[in-house]
């Protein structure tokens, strides 16, 4: 663990401390004739300090593709990762479940010249570790392999990236899949109050979406709409790859060249990522859901950013005071501690470089406590503008990021995926030294007053899911109510603006 020292040395800097059973090397011999205690010999040992030094991945560029290249012979293996710009909130609604589909497709659909069935079986003679996902904004793939293996291992990830066959019995397995999942949703409360709350937050935009009966018809899955989103996508315009692993720089540009050689280009089709036009006005709206646990999610708007600035740290050791910090923040020791009324509760406090972010608070409670609840959560988020944290709260908390710096640099892997996030998000490649910086410069007034000045109690939005005969109160007491209708899909919010909180991403660091 490191340390925080003030004032700031380079963080990493730290002191080892010898085994005894290795004290024979690490200690000076005693003289001659001596009797010495093992304190003794311990107190004499001395070494040289150890610093930090980051490992800084080898920036190229393959036909006119970004790549992030470390070499670790370590061990015999080779990790191939790439991302792509482009994803759901590129498309339009009537788009929705072909680019939702689309990533997994490309493992399970099969190449243009191999079927679904011949691809896995050559993933499991090469013991290939494949990866493919997408997000909101973005779509990745890796594949892990033996280096003695990159060759076949880099041409087969290549071809179901670039030529996915989208075998009509995998795309229905899929669309049956899913169909099964939103029926189901309902009967997860946490699940259906948080895609609830997206939807009345962000309304008819990308992030309130949720899928629904009438997005999975056939003629949404077609393999026409599949192909659009694919090749609007997954395509080298979009393209950074990352390489870490037991291999070249020679022939890692060999492989890329050869995959990269026969991709065509962007269609061009994506769309723009639209700006969220997230509700401001506060406001109750409650489910009744006969359950024996409510949930209680509230959050407002916030315009705080990510980036190179006090607000934005603040922010962060704030949000970590406040809930995000487990059993040791204030809304764990108020709710579960000292109230006993959850097992658990937490904040939220999303932020990115371009659009506004939901600050807030959710746990899970008995009905009979379910205002109880709610109004603890909201006096917790009060206290952090009505008074500063302690010295010993924020301490606390600048000590887990510091502390946990060297772990973002546990393998070369992680050094390289870093490196294109960073890029992704338009970030300085230095942002991790910059946000330790950062996060040790934060006081308690600093926290205190982004409080004040971005986040308020009155402001919020607050959601209720679950038995409103058992609660203890009238959800009235908290604000003007909208009731939600009961119905068991995910149409259920008539009267609210058509969805967890898309609060859980961590911050890049």
């Amino acid at each position: 663990m490191i340390p925080r020292r003030h004032p700031r040395q380079p963080v990493g800097a730290t002191v080892l401390t010898c085994l005894a059973a290795a004290l024979a090397v690490c200690a000076p011999t005693p003289p001659a004739g001596a009797q010495e205690t093992v304190r003794e010999r311990i107190d004499r040992l001395t070494f040289p300090e150890l610093r930090f030094r980051r490992l800084a991945p080898r920036e190229e560029t393959v036909r006119g593709v970004p790549v992030y290249f470390v070499q670790d012979p370590e061990l015999p293996l080779v990790t191939f990762y790439a991302t792509f710009e482009g994803g759901v909130r590129h498309f339009g609604r009537d788009s929705f479940a072909a680019a939702t589909a689309m990533a997994g497709l490309l493992r399970t659909g099969g190449t243009a010249t191999l079927p679904p069935d011949s691809v896995d079986a050559r993933i499991e003679t090469l013991a290939l570790a494949m990866s493919f996902g997408q997000g909101g904004g973005g779509a990745s793939s890796w594949v892990n392999t033996l280096s003695e293996q990159v060759d076949d291992a880099v041409r087969l990830w290549g071809a179901m990236l670039r030529e996915p066959r989208f075998d009509s019995a995998q795309v229905e397995l899929w669309r049956s899949a899913e169909i099964e999942r939103v029926r189901r949703r309902p009967e997860d409360p946490a699940s259906l109050a948080f895609g609830i709350f997206n939807r009345i937050m962000y309304g008819d935009h990308p992030v309130g979406w949720e899928m629904s009966p009438t997005d999975l018809e056939p003629a949404d899955l077609a393999e026409e709409k599949l192909r659009l989103v694919h090749e609007a996508v997954v395509c080298p315009g979009n393209m950074v790859v990352g390489v870490a692993g037991d291999v070249t720089w020679n022939r890692t540009r060999r492989l890329l060249d050869e995959i990269l050689a026969e991709w065509p280009p962007c269609s061009g089709r994506l769309g723009e990522n639209p700006v969220a036009d997230i509700r401001s006005e506060p406001g109750v709206f409650v489910l009744h859901r006969e359950i024996e646990q409510s949930v209680v999610v509230m959050a407002q708007s916030t315009a705080v950013r990510q980036g190179d600035n006090p607000g934005y740290f603040a922010s962060r050791i704030g949000n970590s005071i406040l809930g995000a910090s487990g059993l040791s923040s204030r809304l764990s020791s108020e709710v579960r501690t000292r109230q006993g009324l959850a097992y658990s509760a937490s904040s939220i406090w999303t932020t990115s470089s371009r659009d506004d972010g939901l600050a807030g608070a959710l746990t899970r409670t008995r009905p009979e406590s379910t205002l109880a609840a709610a109004r603890l959560l909201l006096a917790a988020v009060d206290s952090m503008r009505a008074a500063p944290p302690t010295p010993a709260e924020v301490s606390h908390a600048v000590d887990e990021v510091v502390n946990g710096f060297v772990f973002n640099f546990r393998t070369p892997f992680q050094v390289v995926a870093r490196g294109m996030a960073y890029r992704r998000l338009d970030l300085p490649a230095d942002w991790l030294e910059r946000y330790v910086d950062g996060i040790q410069d934060v006081t308690p007034a600093a926290v205190q007053e982004v409080f004040r000045s971005a986040v308020d109690p009155a402001r919020m939005t607050i959601l209720l899911v679950g038995d409103t005969a058992r609660f203890d109160g009238s959800p009235s007491e908290l604000g003007t109510v909208t009731v939600l209708g009961n119905v068991p899909g995910p149409a259920g919010v008539s009267p609210a603006r058509p969805s967890s909180p898309r609060g859980s991403r961590r911050s890049p660091r």
